[in-house]
């Protein structure tokens, strides 16, 4: 009897250990950054409102809510995988380094925006 318990909580033990390592390996590692990963993305955003690109969208859409995300999945070099999203009413941009020295942000690509179906989530305003 003690020893079914002891294998029953070994290899609930061990499933516990793979299932956080398997999490670690496949998804965090790739998709969640890290402190100084965190620190970059702020820094872009703040190269993404400079960017003549955002200055002429936000004179023609209103501008909801400015995002950050990585993606090192998606293939190619640091600081490739990082990008800037930037939610409007209409649709969503996003923008990502032009170079590798991240001198200037660009908008590279452009999704649907929730916002075209729904009010934004904050209930600041009725």
């Amino acid at each position: 009897m003690k020893f079914k318990i002891v294998l029953i909580l070994l290899t609930l033990s061990i499933s516990v250990n793979l299932f956080i390592l398997g999490k670690w390996l496949l998804v965090n590692q790739w998709y969640d950054p890290s402190a100084d990963e965190k620190v970059i993305l702020s820094e872009m955003v703040q190269k993404t409102i400079e960017s003549e690109d955002y200055k002429r969208i936000a004179s023609k859409e209103n501008v909801i809510a400015i995002d950050t995300g990585m993606d090192k999945n998606k293939g190619g070099v640091f600081p490739y995988y990082f990008g800037v999203s930037v939610r409007t009413d209409k649709q969503t941009y996003i923008f990502s380094c032009s170079d590798e020295l991240c001198n200037e942000m660009e908008n590279g690509e452009w999704t649907y925006s929730i916002y075209q179906d729904e009010k934004p989530r904050l209930p600041f305003e009725d």
